[in-house]
């Protein structure tokens, strides 16, 4: 019933017990459901309030998750408690969020790198981390998207100004697996193309 695609989190049946909505039968189904979801959580997270909340913290991680995904899954804003491709163990989840948190505060408060970079930099940590079942590569974009915001910079585009959709996430793949290698400027190169 649910295909998987290269890139995502498969999808297990313990997943799929915890699917609220009841007549999604196919992936296009779950996908609007999660899209209609994710625009309804929009106007929340670029809220005044969170211009002025603490986002860096793992707690906000989850509100923002649970807002994002809440309408769809039940562990929405929950840690992940399952081995998967991608991310730290399940029990290390918190921890490096955390880690990274502190990071970033401290590049934005000793102006380390530019504001583009730490952005990048807090994309690519929260993407690594890979802290929910599902729904990481979007919330993470969101999330690099509110600091932004904070910063008083515009989002960025993700590839979509110069790619097509499925170039797109090829290149974005592409430019997370370089930065996994420590190679930051292809991430950097395509978040603003």
């Amino acid at each position: 019933m649910y295909e998987k695609v290269d890139g995502q989190t498969a999808l297990s049946p313990d997943d799929l017990v915890d699917l609220i909505p009841t007549h999604i039968t196919t992936r296009g189904e779950l996908n609007e459901a999660e899209q209609q979801n994710i625009l309804a959580a929009e106007s929340w997270i670029f809220s005044a309030g969170n211009r002025r909340a603490d986002i860096l913290t793992f707690t906000f991680f989850q509100r923002m998750h649970r807002r994002m995904f809440g309408q769809v899954w039940r562990w929405a804003g929950r840690p992940r408690r399952r081995i998967t491709n991608l991310g730290v163990e399940p029990a290390m989840i918190a921890a490096r969020t955390a880690e990274l948190c502190e990071t970033v505060r401290y590049w934005q408060d000793n102006k380390v790198f530019p504001l583009d970079e730490i952005a990048v930099r807090l994309h690519h940590g929260a993407v690594s981390i890979h802290p929910f079942p599902n729904g990481n590569g979007r919330f993470t974009r969101y999330l690099t998207d509110l600091f932004l915001w904070r910063g008083g910079a515009s989002g960025f585009s993700w590839g979509a100004r110069s790619l097509a959709p499925e170039t797109a996430r090829d290149a974005y793949l592409s430019a997370l697996r370089a930065a996994d290698g420590h190679d930051i400027e292809p991430l950097l190169d395509f978040v603003r193309r």
